[in-house]
């Protein structure tokens, strides 16, 4: 079965380290991270890294690094890099508010330059609520960068928003999918920024409770490709305060999806 990570969207109400607790609570053995420039310091870094390896929790991936517009990267951009290159991170996700090709494709490949010495891969994630809006125009703009660390994170939700359909996922190279999100949703939204915000946050279910064509998705990606529970949802926050409680049950219910795909 593929490995499974406690994606940090699960809890947004909760800081990194109380993210690392709810995973290993929960009983994941990866978790994501948003890392936060502002006020981050080296010290948090190292008693993170300390917490995660007493738990038993490895990074599959940080968040999120926004492209800005223009393509211009700064510390904070580098910063994010560095204290997934220190949590041992898999992955570094990836977005961008800047419409441009060829000044996305410039960005990820510094990005790729900074992150390639850990061993990361650089995930450049497509949304609607984002300029790099669909599977194709991320595909693009990856091999416009042209670096072995270039990826393309996909998101079942965001995959259907973009209205391309599943298909196209077979006919590029498998290595570009170190990893994907993996959730389930509504099969339509209203197509206007705030219904695709709300989409986002707040109306996800577990893998088996929507209409997303999950199974299909599934079958496009790398075999035991590791998944990001990316289960954003109000419902859920609502029903299981307690992070732990929230975590294990998304876990749980993606599970018992992925054991009934695998045997059907």
């Amino acid at each position: 079965m593929n490995a499974l990570s406690l994606a940090a969207g699960v809890l947004p109400d909760c800081q990194p380290e109380q993210v690392a607790d709810a995973a290993a609570k929960a009983g994941y053995e990866l978790a994501g991270f948003t890392i936060e420039p502002e006020g981050w310091t080296s010290s948090r870094t190292l008693k993170l890294r300390s917490r995660l390896s007493s738990l038993g929790v490895q990074v599959l991936d940080v968040e999120v690094i926004w492209i800005p517009q223009g393509g211009l990267l700064d510390d904070s951009h580098r910063l994010i890099v560095d204290v997934g290159a220190q949590l041992g991170a898999s992955n570094v996700l990836v977005v961008s508010r800047e419409p441009d090709v060829d000044r996305n494709a410039a960005a990820l490949h510094q990005l790729c330059e900074w992150a390639e010495p850990a061993g990361m891969r650089v995930a450049l994630e497509f949304l609607k609520i984002a300029q790099v809006s669909a599977f194709s125009t991320a595909h693009a703009i990856v091999q416009r960068c042209d670096h072995p660390a270039a990826a393309i994170l996909i998101d079942p939700l965001h995959l259907q928003r973009a209205g391309e359909g599943y298909k196209p996922l077979a006919a590029v190279d498998p290595h570009l999918f170190p990893y994907a999100q993996f959730c389930d949703g509504n099969l339509d939204c209203e197509p206007i920024f705030e219904a695709y915000l709300e989409d986002a946050l707040d109306l996800r279910s577990p893998a088996g409770h929507g209409q997303l064509p999950l199974r299909e998705i599934l079958s496009c990606l790398p075999k035991n490709c590791p998944l990001s529970l990316e289960v954003r949802s109000k419902k859920l926050r609502d029903e299981y305060p307690d992070p732990a409680d929230r975590a294990a049950a998304v876990l749980q219910q993606t599970r018992a999806y992925l054991s009934q795909v695998t045997t059907s």
